[in-house]
């Protein structure tokens, strides 16, 4: 897979595609792994992203790093596993590094680590914010990537750096940097890392997995203002980066009519991937929508499922038409261990089939008909 000019190419031939996020597969057991991505081949969706991160100990996740520079070769059995059956299935994963947030012990869990400060990963940011700038928190995150790099897989007895099913490594998962509003610390931290594992992995493509936020200053819509530290040009600009990454949750933005009268979700949801397709052109990088969501709440604009699908539907044809290299949908789930479904955490959970009381039937239907379409673009 490359990157060429404001596309991929896959075997010298265009490719585009419309893909899912299922964060689990790094923790499940293989009933589990096989589920979600069996119905992923089904849906036809060629790129599923997922975690390659757990850091700490104490908590109710298995950690891949439970302490600095210390790897649970045993709790990497269920995301070697996930990187051998998308293989078996001709799925591409995007596996991102690190957490923003403190699920799975994130960036807060390394200035814990080093610093012993306390998580504000939700308020200003200034402690979890020196995560970019500690030598020694830095020098750590590069030994983990190392590592991920450079492991060989136990099913594949490929190194991951070598494994071609690895589509994309990503710095992170939705970094921002509060405490730095120009967007200069952010932009340092992913120039210094994005060159890091470009070096280590050559043949995978590498993405920073920031949400597209702006940085522009004085603008009072907060996704394109500088209030999270992160200038989305600026860091998709970077030689090391390969494709800009976008995310979409007007609700959680406050882009919905309850939190400002008379904004539509759908419509400014369409605009935000206008904008950032015209700016990857300009910029010749790809430009992929990685993570969406929208939930049924009548009083943010979503009434019911049918106007939940008409958003999908308007989102995915501003990626379709508008030439984006690809999207995927938040998130795809199946079954758990006992033969249920895993629970809808956040209101944005797809199910593909099988489950009599899921109302997203034709949600999915959609995706995997958007896939085709994608793939038909080329």
């Amino acid at each position: 897979m490359t990157a060429h000019g404001d596309g991929f190419r896959l075997n010298g031939r265009p490719f585009r595609f419309g893909g899912t996020n299922c964060y689990y597969l790094h923790q499940q057991s293989h009933y589990m792994i096989d589920s979600v991505l069996g119905d992923a081949a089904a849906m036809g969706l060629p790129v599923v992203r997922a975690w390659a991160f757990a850091d700490g100990s104490g908590a109710s996740f298995r950690p891949l790093q439970p302490k600095p520079y210390t790897y649970d070769e045993d709790a990497f059995e269920s995301l070697d596993y996930a990187v051998y059956r998308a293989g078996q299935l001709g799925i591409r994963l995007v596996l991102p590094l690190v957490n923003n947030w403190p699920d799975y012990g994130g960036m807060q869990q390394y200035v814990q680590w080093f610093l012993g400060l306390s998580d504000d990963s939700y308020a200003d940011g200034t402690h979890h914010d020196r995560f970019y700038t500690e030598a020694t928190i830095k020098a750590c995150y590069k030994a983990y990537a190392r590592h991920v790099t450079n492991r060989v897989n136990r099913y594949t007895q490929l190194r991951y750096r070598d494994d071609p099913t690895i589509m994309t490594f990503e710095l992170g998962n939705e970094p921002r940097c509060r405490s730095d509003k120009s967007g200069a610390t952010l932009l340092a931290w992913a120039a210094e890392m994005s060159a890091y594992v470009k070096k280590l992995a050559p043949r995978q493509l590498v993405a920073v997995g920031d949400e597209g936020f702006y940085g522009q200053t004085g603008d009072a819509d907060y996704p394109y203002s500088d209030y999270e530290g992160v200038d989305w040009k600026k860091l998709v600009a970077l030689p090391a980066v390969d494709y800009g990454t976008v995310h979409l949750y007007p609700q959680s933005w406050g882009e919905n009519p309850a939190s400002k009268p008379g904004t539509d979700p759908a419509a400014w949801g369409t605009q935000w991937i206008k904008d950032h397709l015209t700016d990857g052109r300009a910029l010749r990088k790809p430009v992929v929508l990685e993570e969406f969501g929208a939930s049924v709440n009548a009083g943010q604009g979503i009434a019911d499922e049918a106007a939940r699908l008409s958003i999908y539907a308007a989102w995915t044809d501003a990626v379709l038409s508008g030439g984006g290299a690809g999207d995927q949908f938040w998130i795809l789930t199946s079954r758990v261990d006992d033969g249920s479904f895993y629970p809808d955490y956040d209101g944005y959970r797809i199910v593909w089939n099988g489950d009599p009381a899921s109302p997203t039937h034709a949600d999915a239907a959609l995706f995997s008909a958007h896939a085709k379409a994608m793939a038909a673009a080329g």
